[in-house]
């Protein structure tokens, strides 16, 4: 059987995406993706191997797009305001994309390549944020894990509807990072 015309693996994943998003993970199968895109369940075998495979690249398309949001958040900006801007993008992705953010938590396969260039990617970006406080690699290697700890931390808590109390979650978030960079200022003073 050959494959539908103008379907392609980035439409699969898109719609893939917005089922995951919509409806949660645990409600993407083979046959809800095909319904969606309107062709029976075998034509996406012409695509993925299976819903293993699927979820497997539906991981590697949210690391992406994580790196997009990263990315575009910092363009020209340095030190805090670059630190600001990329936690708060990454919460905002996390928001408004919660099944690709759970997707892109998944640990990569060995052999997946383009997973594990995309995860440098991302670790590359935040260390290039990171130049200016002129720490030792190894430091920047800890705020980094640091940094992604409290995102995530706040993220799975906040999509987990783990913040009842009605005070604003953005006023919490802010002064999440705001009490991280006084910590990384603090490091650097300390010196």
């Amino acid at each position: 059987m050959s494959p539908r015309t103008g379907l392609n693996l980035n439409t699969i994943l898109k719609e893939a995406a917005q089922i995951a998003n919509e409806d949660g993970i645990e409600a993407l199968s083979i046959t809800t993706l095909a319904t969606k895109l309107k062709i029976k369940p075998p034509s996406l075998y012409n695509h993925v191997d299976s819903l293993h495979d699927l979820k497997k690249k539906l991981s590697t398309f949210g690391l992406q797009r994580l790196l997009e949001y990263l990315t575009r958040s910092v363009e020209g900006l340095h030190g805090d305001e670059a630190v600001v801007a990329l936690s708060k993008a990454y919460i905002t992705f996390a928001r408004t994309e919660p099944g690709l953010y759970e997707m892109s938590l998944n640990a990569p396969d060995a052999k997946d390549v383009v997973m594990h260039q995309t995860g440098e990617k991302i670790i590359e970006l935040v260390l290039k944020v990171l130049d200016s406080y002129q720490l030792s690699y190894e430091e920047s290697i800890h705020v980094v894990r640091g940094l992604r700890s409290i995102l995530h931390g706040f993220a799975s808590l906040e999509q987990r509807g783990g913040f009842g109390l009605s005070l604003d979650v953005d006023v919490s978030i802010n002064l999440l990072i705001e009490t991280f960079l006084l910590g990384i200022h603090s490091k650097i003073r300390g010196k």
